[in-house]
């Protein structure tokens, strides 16, 4: 029971889960979709998520079932808030730590107050961004981060977006934590990469937590087990329920319109 109501994963239902460290998106989807076609007794049924985590993320995953998933589009293009770390000194191809170092830098001459105040300068409202080479990004109809692993260049377009507030949580060179709200399509390992390049030097993504989406917070959040655990044991409204109503509201239908031919 969810709030008192039979669950209907068949006509739609949204949960926002916590996702793990290591796994992908796609882990959570295939997790719910197997619990799901399993309770139901069905061979498949839609799952979906609305915006990518990568698997070095952690954070609110939203998921969509059955008709809810075409939900999906509306639910990826609210704000969301990440928290994320730094590392100031080093690059690597991705911008996080999925990829070795490639190259080091000095790191010495940043301050907190000059960092506060590019931050403010130089990434808040609207900015243009050029997303990383390991990304889902299309370029010629191939995703970008396949050709990267294949080490082909990747040449990407710059994108407009909005940061509608980033704020230093904490500063312990060569490492800084900040608290992003940002539109739809950030990449924050890209915002490392510029970051670092507006510092003087190089950094990378070494941890990143989104911690809402839209009205959802992370408090909000199932861990996977947990919805696991609401889709083993909640009363659901199963597929032969569906299918005995459809066809009763026929026969009422076909009632009508026979009683209307008689008149």
């Amino acid at each position: 029971m969810m709030n008192g109501r039979r669950l209907d994963p068949i006509e739609g239902e949204v949960f926002a889960v916590d996702k793990p460290l290591k796994w992908t998106s796609f882990d959570v989807v295939k997790r719910v979709r197997a619990k799901l076609a399993h309770r139901l007794g069905l061979k498949k049924i839609k799952v979906g998520h609305a915006g990518t985590l990568d698997p070095l993320a952690t954070g609110i995953l939203v998921i969509c079932t059955g008709r809810a998933t075409k939900r999906i589009d509306e639910l990826q293009a609210h704000v969301k808030e990440y928290v994320a770390t730094l590392q100031f000194g080093a690059t690597t191809p991705s911008y996080d730590l999925e990829t070795e170092v490639d190259a080091q830098y000095e790191w010495e001459h940043i301050t907190r107050e000059e960092l506060e105040h590019v931050l403010r300068e130089r990434f808040t409202g609207t900015i243009e961004q050029v997303p990383p080479s390991f990304s889902a990004c299309k370029v010629d109809g191939h995703r970008a981060y396949k050709m990267a692993r294949k080490g082909h260049e990747v040449e990407l377009k710059p994108k407009q977006l909005v940061i509608d507030e980033i704020e230093l949580l904490d500063f312990a060179m060569p490492r800084a934590t900040l608290r992003i709200v940002c539109s739809k399509g950030t990449y924050i390992r890209a915002l490392a990469r510029d970051i670092g390049e507006a510092m003087h030097s190089g950094a990378h993504l070494v941890a990143l937590r989104r911690t809402r989406v839209g009205d959802v917070r992370i408090e909000d959040c199932y861990t996977v087990e947990q919805l696991i655990e609401l889709l083993q044991n909640s009363d659901m409204v199963m597929p032969q329920e569906k299918a005995e109503g459809a066809q009763a509201a026929t026969q009422t239908g076909n009632m009508k319109q026979r009683k209307n031919i008689e008149l």
